[in-house]
């Protein structure tokens, strides 16, 4: 039996990446483990002012955690399963996969406008192109811009021109109010000074109201999951997006928790592992890897298991949302590694995999070596 000493789990410096990590830490601690988290700076976090797709190689916020650990300088490291390659060193292993949060996205705008009330010629923001195909498919008449940032940055961007629109015109009012003191019959526009309504902003608002603005979005796209994890969820009007149409990235709100393969990765699987959550991304990534679609092309995986069966659902669109190639398939739970490699051949027989090519060659085309989901913030 492995001499329990302190668990020095990698994680990345993002406040989301610190909060999903604290949750990996809690589960370990409530079985008795000693942990500590170790912040890594990534190449992903390093460049701030790239779309995640411009950053290289896959995995730029996995790679240099997972260095770290093969290196024996950390025990394990903590990720966004939507983040990690298809393919691992071999001698790391996917020690857990603890329960998944909610896996769909949300379409996030100021007034609580759906996407189907959005007017035409609406501006979207986001940075995957998964997304943005799914958008494109739906709503041809809108305009889906690039959007970088964690989670509060991007809900920033969203909220800022708004905000600063109503800053401006509360300050104007309050010089209006001072130039009128002595009229009594001036009615002021407004009845609290610009410092009031300020104070009664949140810091999410206040962060906002700070912000440059470069793109004027009407409403933005996140992973739900991200969002409850940033504790933003209660303070930003949303539309859950229907996973049926807006089929989640393969492994999206899901974590993972790699190690070198051996005792302290046994341990940490019977300690924090979730079998149903680990069956349904073990078929999500199977069907990706089979696919060889990566990071390069918009492709959505979603599994659930239901009883004896995992039920696969996969969309494969072009990078403007006007083609697609989409299934849904039953499969058995006993042999769901090798029915969901079937049926990814299945569905790359039938076009993903002339789609998949065609991303792959449109992404050489614009110089990238490949195109990640998303920026985690959430990423991020």
């Amino acid at each position: 039996m492995r001499t329990r000493g302190t668990l020095r789990l990698a994680t990345r410096g993002s406040a989301l990446a610190r909060r999903q990590a604290s949750l990996v830490q809690d589960a370990l601690e409530e079985r008795r483990y000693e942990v500590e988290l170790v912040t890594v700076d990534t190449t992903g976090d390093q460049i701030r002012d790239e779309l995640i797709h411009r950053l290289g190689k896959t995995g730029a916020f996995v790679r240099e955690l997972d260095e770290r650990v093969l290196e024996g300088e950390l025990d394990a490291a903590v990720h966004s399963m939507k983040d990690m390659p298809t393919e691992q060193p071999t001698e790391l292993v996917t020690a857990a996969v603890p329960e998944r949060g909610r896996p769909g996205d949300v379409l996030i705008t100021p007034d609580g406008t759906t996407l189907e009330e959005l007017p035409a010629g609406a501006t979207v923001g986001t940075s995957s192109l998964r997304r943005r195909a799914q958008l494109l498919s739906e709503r041809s008449d809108i305009e889906v811009e690039p959007l970088r940032g964690n989670v509060d940055t991007r809900i920033e961007k969203l909220l800022a021109p708004a905000l600063q629109e109503e800053h401006r015109k509360r300050t104007e009012a309050d010089k209006e109010r001072k130039g009128n003191t002595g009229d009594e019959d001036f009615e002021a526009e407004y009845d609290r000074t610009t410092d009031e309504w300020f104070d009664d902003l949140s810091e999410l608002e206040k962060g906002a109201l700070g912000r440059e603005v470069e793109t004027e979005y009407d409403a933005i796209v996140l992973a739900r999951a991200g969002l409850e994890r940033s504790g933003l969820a209660h303070h930003v009007d949303y539309q859950e997006l229907p996973t049926s149409t807006f089929v989640p990235a393969p492994g999206q709100g899901a974590l993972a928790v790699t190690a070198p393969d051996g005792e302290t990765a046994r341990d940490i699987q019977t300690a924090i592992d979730h079998p149903r959550s680990r069956v349904e991304t073990t078929v999500e990534r199977t069907i990706l890897a089979e696919l060889g679609g990566g990071c390069i092309a918009p492709v959505g995986i979603y599994a659930v298991v239901q009883g004896e069966y995992v039920h696969a659902t996969v969309s494969v669109f072009d990078r403007d949302g006007e083609e697609s190639v989409t299934g849904s398939r039953d499969l058995p739970i006993e042999t769901h590694a090798e029915a969901a490699r079937e049926f990814a051949r299945d569905l790359a027989d039938r076009g993903a995999a002339a789609l998949i090519e065609r991303a792959r060659e449109d992404a050489e085309g614009d110089g990238d070596e490949s195109v990640s989901e998303e920026d985690k913030p959430e990423g991020k």
